[in-house]
């Protein structure tokens, strides 16, 4: 699939880059603070 010239400047892929990698831990974030506690409960 061919990306439109206007999206393939390198700002665009740093920019989607950043926001993934944000995403990614922020949910690192909430399974280390919120799951991983909430399944030793669990377990406990």
């Amino acid at each position: 699939m061919n990306v439109p010239a206007r999206f393939d400047h390198p700002a665009w892929t740093a920019g989607v880059a950043t926001v993934v990698s944000y995403g990614l831990g922020l949910f690192g974030l909430f399974v280390l603070l919120f799951v991983l506690p909430y399944l030793l409960f669990l377990l406990v």
